[in-house]
């Protein structure tokens, strides 16, 4: 009986996006980012030494396809990825008219996003005065810190102290159509900071943008303040029914590993798993060894995003990269007879480029469990597909 694991490698794109001169990281269009060949690159030179040192070292997405990918998607070459594939591998395009989380998610699930969505000027003040009164009415207070486009965990080392003396909420943006707001566990409150992005999300989804983020950290001051694994994301609900949606109307079983559960508005999944990266990687190992037949366990991997392609720490993103890959060759000699599992990402953010924002790239898809073969270049929408017809469902909404 079919089982599909869907795993997102959040940014782990491979260039190659035709459209990628009409998105931009400050004023520089993303025309020729390349996440996986530059990172490549630099371990190869020797530029991405800290933590880690020499070629970059991916034996087993290498062997499902990567490296062929890479070239596929942007015709370029990614040093030491080009080995002897034994997965089914492909490039996918994104259609839909952003670079975001929710958008390359809610298209790689089968629905492209029908709408423009609402971005902040990257200008200080990035709000409007009377979203900035709003979040003052409902937080309680006389006013914001931040204000303005910013990497998430910069900006809790710049205003964290000020915060925990003021208890204003932190609130930024960037490049996304997102609203996040960082708030102090313990000084501020989990749960009086979840309450506000609740409360504040549909004034900000009325205005098409995507999510609201609630960003909890500890700590005492800008040494060691850390975000937590708290987070939570309040998105618009997808326009359509996704793959969630058709699984679980088919009568399959919807898992969801990471941030899916907050991308997808818990439609169409059973049950989600939240933790660290290294907390999601034991939760898919489990799915892989307890999931039901006829199942969907959807996966996301955010560290790659979040902690170093925002921050352009090209070692760091390549250590992930190694880590990630030997996990996971850990897993796939788990899977089952008859099994898929694929391996994609929802969009860029190559850790050498300029600015701090997303990339827009060509992704990977990498199929193991169903042989060796070239899928050649997809849709994104052509990822849900291929989920569907091994579950044996339909391909499309009806």
């Amino acid at each position: 009986m079919a089982r599909v694991f869907l795993v997102v490698m959040d940014s782990v794109g491979i260039g190659g996006a035709p459209d990628a001169d009409r998105f931009f990281n400050g004023k520089v269009p993303d025309t020729g980012a390349n996440t996986v060949a530059h990172i490549a690159r630099a371990c190869a030179a020797g530029a991405a030494e800290e933590g880690r040192s020499g070629p970059l070292r991916l034996p087993h997405l290498a062997g499902l396809g990567l490296g062929a990918a890479v070239r596929l998607a942007s015709g370029q070459a990614a040093p030491g990825l080009d080995v002897t594939v034994t997965g089914t591998w492909g490039a996918a395009t994104e259609v839909s008219p952003g670079k975001d989380t929710p958008t390359g998610h809610w298209e790689l699930a089968g629905v492209p996003g029908p709408w423009d969505w609402h971005y902040f000027p990257d200008t200080d003040p990035a709000f409007p005065p009377d979203l900035v009164a709003e979040v003052c009415r409902l937080a309680g207070t006389d006013g914001i810190l931040g204000n303005r486009h910013a990497p998430g965990t910069a900006i809790i080392e710049d205003l964290g102290a000020e915060h925990m003396r003021t208890g204003y909420p932190i609130c930024y943006t960037s490049a996304d159509s997102v609203f996040q707001i960082a708030a102090h566990e313990d000084r501020f409150g989990l749960a009086r900071l979840q309450a506000l992005c609740a409360a504040l999300a549909p004034k900000l989804h009325a205005m098409k943008v995507g999510r609201v983020i609630a960003r909890p950290f500890l700590g005492t001051g800008p040494d060691n303040f850390t975000r937590t694994t708290n987070r939570r994301d309040y998105a618009i609900a997808p326009p359509a029914p996704t793959l969630c949606d058709r699984a679980q109307a088919a009568g399959c079983r919807v898992h969801a590993i990471g941030k899916i559960g907050d991308i997808f508005s818990m439609s169409g999944i059973d049950d989600v798993v939240k933790g660290t990266d290294a907390d999601l990687m034991r939760h898919l190992s489990d799915a892989v060894s307890k999931a039901e037949d006829n199942s969907l366990t959807f996966a996301n991997f955010v560290e790659f995003d979040s902690v170093y392609g925002h921050r352009r720490d090209v070692s760091g993103y390549a250590r992930a990269l190694e880590w990630f890959d030997a996990e996971i060759g850990a897993i796939l000699s788990k899977l089952r007879e008859g099994d898929m599992m694929i391996l994609t990402a929802d969009h860029g953010n190559d850790p050498s480029w300029i600015g701090t924002d997303h990339t827009r790239e060509r992704v990977p898809v990498l199929v193991a469990g169903q042989g060796a073969g070239e899928l050649g270049l997809i849709p994104f929408t052509g990822v849900a597909a291929l989920a569907a017809r091994h579950l044996n469902i339909p391909t499309e909404a009806s």
